[in-house]
C-alpha cells in the first residue's frame, strides 16, 4: 500500500478531514500533517507515496516545503493545492519540481486523477512526456497576439490585467483565450500552465 500513500499537508483541519475521507474512499492510504515541519520531521528515507500540500501555509509554505524536500534528497512527487489567483505561485512550484497543481475548490475526480498520474510517473514528474513535443508544435502555430495572451495567462494575469497590458478590451482577451485554448488543446488553465512550464516556455 506504500506506493498509494498520500502525505496530506494543510493547516486547515476541515480541509484535512475532507481530503482524508475522499482519499480513503478512493483506496489511498493517507497520512495527515497540520504543517510542513510535521511532514519533514516524520518523513523517512526513502520516502514512499506522494505529497499533496497546500501552497499557502503559516511558517513553512508549500514552496519552501518543496525546496526542503528536494534539498533533503526526497524525490517523491509533490502536488500543490492552490487558491484562486495563485497561478504565478503554481508556476514557481512546477519550476521547483512539483509535478502538478490543483486549484481549490476542486472536484473529487480531478484530484484523484492527478494523484494517480503523479504516482505512475514517480520522481519529480518532469520526465519527457510524448505529448510535450505536440504541445510545443501547437504553440508554434499561435498568432503573435495569441502567444502574448498565453504568456500573460501563464503569468497569472486576469482578463482585465491582460487587456490593460496589451491595450485591448477584456472581451477581446477572452476571445483570444478561447482561440489559444482550442489551438493548444489545453482543457483548462491548469493544464495550459503545466504544459507550458514542462515545455520550458514559461
Amino acid at each position: 500500500m506504500a506506493a498509494s500513500l498520500v502525505h496530506v499537508v494543510d493547516d486547515d483541519p476541515a480541509m484535512r478531514d475532507s481530503i482524508s475521507f475522499l482519499l480513503d474512499t478512493a483506496g489511498f492510504a493517507v497520512e495527515l500533517h497540520a504543517s510542513a515541519s510535521s511532514l519533514l520531521d516524520a518523513l523517512m528515507k526513502p520516502a514512499q507515496g506522494c505529497v499533496l500540500t497546500d501552497i499557502r501555509m503559516p511558517g513553512i509554505d508549500g514552496l519552501e516545503l518543496l525546496r526542503r524536500l528536494r534539498s533533503g534528497g526526497h524525490t517523491l512527487p509533490v502536488i500543490m493545492m492552490t487558491g484562486h489567483g495563485d497561478v504565478p505561485l503554481a508556476v514557481e512550484a512546477m519550476k521547483l519540481g512539483a509535478c502538478d497543481f490543483i486549484e481549490k475548490p476542486f472536484d473529487d475526480e480531478p484530484l484523484i486523477q492527478a494523484l494517480r498520474s503523479a504516482m505512475e510517473r514517480g520522481g519529480q514528474g518532469n520526465a519527457v512526456d510524448p505529448g510535450l513535443q505536440d504541445f510545443i508544435r501547437r504553440v508554434g502555430r499561435l498568432s503573435e497576439r495569441e502567444r502574448q495572451v498565453m504568456d500573460q495567462l501563464v503569468a497569472g494575469g486576469s482578463s482585465k490585467d491582460i487587456g490593460r497590458a496589451l491595450d485591448i478590451s477584456p472581451r477581446t482577451v477572452e476571445i483570444y483565450r478561447a482561440k489559444l485554448m482550442a489551438k493548444t488543446q489545453a482543457e483548462s488553465l491548469q493544464e495550459l500552465v503545466r504544459w507550458t512550464v514542462l515545455a520550458g516556455l514559461a
